[in-house]
């Protein structure tokens, strides 16, 4: 009886000292690598300008009253056609939420505060005199223009450019156990930063106030007319108690300076930078070009190694003498 033969396959074996004999006559390509990619990650580090983030942490502030009286009254108010909009402070709050990312609210946000030119057309911050550095190859401050470019297109930015550019920095995230609501900005500025964070509440503020007072007195104008137009006293009294909540909805919108969001922190200027993160940069390059050098090793020594097996192959091929 025959005994099993094993074949071994010596090519698919991996040969660990082998492999870190290779890695050892190519410590200098690897050496160099790294000392190329450390210090090109150290130069972009350092190139890159300092970044600073103010926040505001933000608590939704509900009416629970002007709500009770929604909801008692919201089937009547159906009935009337009227929708009160008992949807709650949550809901509110939500909408509130997105309106902050929403393109109308961020392009009126920008265009009102003059945003265009700290947002496009800033090279940095002057800590010194606390003012913009302007880029005068895309805008001209005497004159107030924007500049051409090369092909003489004027270099003014459109709005979907300015309301890129600001969610970009814009940051806008909620705590769902606690409800809180964290409003941050990123800015070349601390000053501009915080500033933008406090009229970004105050505006979201007042545009949900605004929203609700008008529909609010929309309502109103309509009941006026419903009553007018009806001599049931039962439907009248519904109009008047329907009249009377959204009238109370609008003098409650007027009395509340913070009608969505109530400040819990307000913004500060950040005296500490969150970016960029120069040791990690750093680190994140010299692991890079580390590796990439193990990697120019092992090519250059799979290379060497197919052409000394394509010499015997050669020899063995010749005529003897």
């Amino acid at each position: 009886m025959a005994e099993p033969t094993t074949t071994h396959y010596p090519d698919d074996e991996i040969d660990l000292r082998e492999l870190f004999a290779t890695l050892w006559r190519g410590k200098w390509i690897i050496i160099a690598f790294t000392i190329v990619f450390a210090a090109a990650g150290v130069f972009y580090a350092l190139s890159q300008p300092n970044i600073y983030q103010a926040s505001a942490l933000l608590a939704p502030a509900q009416n629970e009253g002007g709500s009770r009286i929604s909801g008692q009254l919201s089937g009547l108010a159906s009935l009337a056609g009227v929708n009160l909009g008992g949807g709650g402070g949550a809901n509110k709050t939500v909408l509130a939420k997105e309106t902050l990312r929403s393109r109308a609210f961020l392009t009126d946000f920008i265009h009102h505060h003059e945003l265009a030119v700290p947002l496009m057309a800033t090279k940095a911050w002057d800590m010194a005199n606390e003012r913009w550095v302007i880029n005068s190859e895309v805008y001209n401050p005497e004159t107030r223009q924007w500049q051409q470019d090369d092909s003489g297109k004027s270099q003014e930015p459109t709005n979907w450019d300015l309301v890129k550019a600001f969610r970009a920095l814009l940051s806008v995230s909620d705590n769902k156990d606690t409800g809180m609501v964290t409003l941050g900005i990123k800015s070349l500025s601390p000053v501009a930063a915080k500033d933008w964070v406090e009229k970004l509440v105050q505006d979201i503020n007042e545009h949900m106030r605004a929203q609700d007072v008008q529909e609010a007195e929309a309502s109103i104008a309509y009941l006026e007319e419903k009553l007018r137009q009806t001599n049931i006293t039962g439907m009248q009294q519904v109009f008047y108690q329907l009249i009377e909540t959204e009238t109370r909805t609008v003098m409650l919108a007027n009395a509340q300076r913070e009608y969505v969001f109530k400040t819990v922190d307000p913004a500060v200027v950040p005296q500490e930078k969150s970016e960029p993160k120069r040791a990690l940069i750093a680190v994140v390059a010299s692991m890079l070009g580390g590796m990439l050098g193990v990697l120019t090793v092992f090519v250059i020594a799979f290379i060497r190694s197919g052409k000394e097996e394509a010499r015997p192959a050669e020899n063995q091929g010749l005529p003897e003498r």
